[in-house]
């Protein structure tokens, strides 16, 4: 490989050594957004089939005595998750590559488990319509922030303070009896169009990360925690897509 230090370099040969240099990072960054993306969905499919299996049977179904008869297994269904994405945000300087990758599997199929009682109070339909209306918006905004030139970082910061806000809200709304479907809107409103703008944000953040760790030992990581990234936008743009637009069962 050239050194592009070297003053021996002439001036004729610099164009085409950049132009390979290029070359080279464009197909590395492409491959690297195509595993991120690979896993991103195999994680959601995973999700997608578990949910599906623990629904089977309706009133029969394991969601349905799951939700229905609480207790420590209702506990443990809905905080493993959260454990799982706090272990690997926070300690993915000390885990190896292969243990990120087996608690993604295993984060995304606790996900299905949690997530499989939806099929009982949504009609199968609005699921699947707020799938595909997900998948046609995520594909937009990611490729959006795959491409544009514009810097995305200030609009990420606003993001992340908004997304404090909400889940600050959604405690404060739990907390209070009763429903009211008006605040429910709002928060739906206002957390599809965070995660909107988070998977716009989140798509130009790996893609830069490539460039501070390509050829590094981090690359495995960055690819694992890119795609749990891109999971966690998806998942919640379905749920508040499911809640604004779902025919409840």
């Amino acid at each position: 490989m050239a050194n592009w230090s070297d003053p021996r370099i002439g001036a004729g040969a610099q164009p085409t050594t950049t132009a390979g240099r290029d070359v080279a990072f464009d197909a590395g960054l492409r491959a690297h957004m195509l595993s991120v993306y690979n896993y991103m969905a195999s994680g959601v499919l995973l999700t997608g089939i578990i949910a599906l299996f623990f629904a089977r049977g309706g009133t029969e179904s394991i969601a349905f005595r799951i939700a229905t008869q609480g207790g420590p297994l209702i506990w443990l269904v809905m905080l493993s998750p959260l454990a799982i994405v706090f272990a690997m945000s926070f300690g993915v300087n000390r885990f190896s590559t292969g243990t990120l990758r087996i608690m993604y599997w295993v984060y995304a199929a606790l996900m299905g488990v949690s997530l499989s009682t939806i099929f009982l109070v949504y009609d199968i339909g609005s699921v699947a319509t707020a799938f595909f209306a997900t998948s046609a918006g995520f594909a937009g905004l990611s490729l959006w922030g795959y491409t544009t030139k514009r810097d995305l970082s200030g609009m990420g910061t606003f993001l992340v303070m908004g997304l404090f806000g909400l889940i600050a809200a959604m405690l404060i709304t739990a907390l209070i009896p009763g429903e009211n479907p008006a605040v429910t809107m709002a928060i739906s409103v206002v957390g599809l169009l965070i995660f909107a703008g988070l998977t716009a944000y989140d798509t130009q953040k790996i893609k830069s990360l490539y460039f501070e760790v390509a050829g590094t030992d981090y690359i495995g990581k960055a690819v694992v925690m890119g795609a749990l990234t891109l999971y966690l936008d998806f998942i919640n743009m379905f749920l508040f897509i499911l809640r604004l637009f779902g025919n409840r069962n």
